[in-house]
């Protein structure tokens, strides 16, 4: 296991960067968005660092204003499984939405996928809250709010019940008694609920290593913060202020807490987004530079999406209008996030756009390396992150920069791994193998 009381580190790769200038900055990749071998090779800098995993998030569907950036291509399982290929430690943490999958196949190629890495998997759960992913799955409309996190609950439920589908000890492979499967150990799961009907088992068993692949959730509603307190082992959240850290996470645990977990169950990791200068002029100056290489009509448009209103309503300078609220059914977190920091620091929209890096709501941070490392350090001192959702403004030198200079701050301030002290995902995060279901239904009728 890790050492208790360590910073957690994982590289979101967004394409080409966070920033919506990155693919056309000076080291940007323009085809990142569909190149393995820049995920590989961003995935070795992270593991050169002894980052905990890599995180790819997923839309299913042409988005973002496709005429101005890239956009998110690639399946994450894929990227994910040549990664494993080409790393030995990393964990692997791929997005897939409950709403756009089946349950038994994704359980499956999740399962498939932490066998190939001998333990370094897990998987983010999301409920999509984007219409054009919806008609690509034959919907006029996005599935409700409260409909998508119903669903999601028992999907993930299903799929945590046919990963425990092998208890440890189903697979004998006995050459010389020719006992393959001890069938007493293997389990259907015969589920049938208000969405989904599955019988099982599996027909994987679990890593040996990890037991099954660890549970990630990136919802901040009050119905995404239930999913989360029922399943989550780590939480990608969204949080500008330690105050704001602090609060969600007492919040998820207490409700955890209402499931029958401990407070030490879910590691979480705020969203942290940077731009890094040797001086904090560099730092501006490269601001400025991708500032200078981003349309403006891009970050209002996002905005405007994100917060689901008509970009017409965008005044560069004048603050956002007072009747905006969090929308019902679109990405209350981001919305709730951009609107909180706007009405807070009373910025303009112009200011706002700056603010967030000209895309959606994570904490950004312009600055040196010392900057960075001790603000870090702050938000883990405070109890306001277990650590981070890291995500460079261009890739792969914004996380080059991020390995060579701040980590070695990290370290020296003995918050952050001097090396890899475990193999799996799991155990990178301090988590607890968990309980098969299956074997502690066993265990309790024995008694």
């Amino acid at each position: 296991m890790s050492t208790p009381g360590k910073l957690h580190l994982n590289i979101n790769i967004l394409s080409s960067g966070f920033h919506g200038a990155s693919w056309r900055s000076a080291t940007g990749v323009p085809d990142a968005f569909i190149s393995v071998d820049h995920y590989v090779r961003t995935a070795k800098i992270a593991e050169r660092g002894a980052f905990d995993a890599v995180f790819l998030a997923d839309t299913p569907s042409v988005t973002d204003q496709p005429g101005y950036r890239p956009f998110l291509a690639l399946e994450p399982t894929i990227v994910l499984a040549t990664i494993a290929a080409h790393t030995t430690h990393i964990g692997l943490i791929g997005t897939a939405s409950s709403t756009f999958n089946d349950p038994y196949n994704l359980a499956r190629r999740f399962a498939s996928l932490d066998l190939a890495s001998h333990g370094r998997v897990g998987w983010n759960v999301v409920t999509t809250a984007d219409g054009g992913a919806a008609k690509n799955f034959g919907l006029d409309t996005v599935v409700g709010h409260a409909d998508r996190h119903e669903r999601a609950s028992e999907f993930t439920r299903v799929v945590k019940a046919l990963w425990d589908s092998w208890e440890d000890g189903a697979l004998i492979a006995d050459k010389s008694t020719g006992r393959f499967l001890d069938l007493h150990r293997l389990h259907a799961i015969d589920h049938a609920g208000k969405h989904y009907r599955v019988r099982g088992p599996l027909n994987v068993p679990a890593s040996p290593r990890q037991g099954r692949p660890v549970l990630i959730q990136a919802g901040g509603s009050g119905d995404g913060r239930n999913l989360a307190a029922e399943h989550a082992e780590a939480i990608f959240s969204v949080a500008h202020t330690k105050e704001d850290g602090i609060a969600f996470a007492a919040d998820v645990r207490a409700r955890a807490a209402r499931f029958g977990r401990g407070p030490d169950d879910i590691v979480f990791l705020p969203g942290l987004a940077t731009i890094l200068g040797a001086t904090e002029a560099d730092a501006k100056r490269r601001e400025e530079e991708l500032w200078d290489l981003l349309p403006i009509d891009y970050a209002l448009s996002r905005l405007a999406g994100t917060l689901q209103i008509d970009r017409e309503r965008l005044e560069l300078d004048q603050p956002l209008p007072d009747d905006i609220a969090i929308p019902v059914d679109g990405m209350q977190t981001f919305s709730k996030a951009s609107l909180d920091t706007a009405r807070r620091e009373r910025l303009t929209v112009r200011q706002l756009l700056r603010k967030l890096g000209g895309s959606t709501g994570h904490r950004l941070i312009v600055g040196t390396p010392e900057q960075i490392a001790d603000d870090i350090a702050e938000w883990f001192a405070a109890g306001a992150a277990d650590g981070f959702n890291l995500m460079p403004d261009v890739l792969p030198d914004g996380l080059e920069t991020f390995v060579d200079h701040v980590v070695p701050l990290l370290r020296r301030k003995g918050i952050f791994r001097e090396a890899y002290e475990a193999a799996t995902l799991r155990e990178h995060f301090g988590l607890a193998r968990p309980v098969n279901q299956f074997s502690a239904a066993r265990a309790a009728a024995a008694e």
